[in-house]
């Protein structure tokens, strides 16, 4: 059976204080609230990821918002794998669109991002999704092939068997706008044949993939119960404990 994640990217928010006041109220909340076998992930800045350890309880696990694509070196600015591994991070996001938008980041260069994590020990959490130029020009589903292609397919089976995909529409980021549940199943679907086709099914049926996308706790129930959703990476509902948590105890009920 796959996992069931709800995975919150806190993105460039939050102070050091105000960081640790939520991540508290958040590890609370979902030590109380939410079924063990929903797995809860937090992607914050990485000021918090050493203290967030500290507090985890073991019921939340930490995710780092991004990499760099060499183990070390002359790259000022710049955190390594081994640096994330180290604080006790589990996970990495990796493609997200921001960093495919604002800082140019390609599929080639997002490939090696990929390989190291694994390397070192960490579970990507790879983004995919098309802009809303892309989907209106019905192109959408070729961008997601290439994205998928370029990006992960290059790994052997038991690399690809580590990996988390996160399929978010890029036109339904950050602007109020959800996929509906219709639209994005359809393009779950579409991802898990994808996988299919280059692994075999068993790798295809055993691939978390995760909706993001102004997901929230009114349209997380219906966008969860589609058959190959299987859960979120949630943006801006994250910086609130008590919304984040009702979107992780969606699974409270459910197998």
């Amino acid at each position: 059976m796959r996992k069931k994640i709800v995975a919150g990217n806190w993105k460039m928010n939050n102070d050091y204080q105000e960081g640790m006041t939520l991540f508290s109220e958040v590890v609370h909340m979902v030590k109380a609230e939410v079924n063990s076998s929903t797995e809860v992930i937090v992607a914050c800045p990485y000021i918090h990821l050493h203290s967030f350890g500290q507090m985890a309880n073991g019921r939340i696990r930490l995710a780092a918002q991004n990499c760099h694509q060499a183990e070390k070196g002359a790259y000022t600015g710049e955190i390594s794998v081994k640096m994330i591994e180290s604080v006790g991070a589990d996970f990495v996001i990796i493609g997200h669109s921001e960093r495919r938008q604002y800082f140019n980041e390609t599929n080639e260069l997002l490939a090696q991002k990929v390989a190291i994590a694994i390397k070192q020990g960490l579970t990507p959490i790879f983004c995919i999704g098309e802009t809303q130029q892309e989907r209106e020009s019905n192109r959408h589903f070729e961008v997601i092939r290439e994205q998928l292609r370029e990006g992960l397919f290059h790994l052997v089976k038991a690399e690809f068997q580590q990996v988390i995909i996160a399929y978010e529409p890029v036109w339904a980021i950050g602007t109020g706008l959800t996929a509906s549940p219709g639209q994005a199943q359809e393009m779950h679907a579409f991802i898990r044949g994808e996988i299919a086709g280059v692994y075999n099914q068993e790798v295809a049926d055993a691939t978390s993939i995760l909706y993001g996308g102004s997901c929230n706790p009114k349209n997380a129930p219906e966008l969860f119960a589609q058959p190959d959703i299987d859960g979120g990476l949630i943006g801006g509902a994250s910086l609130k404990a008590r919304d984040f948590t009702d979107i992780a105890k969606v699974f409270n009920d459910r197998g």
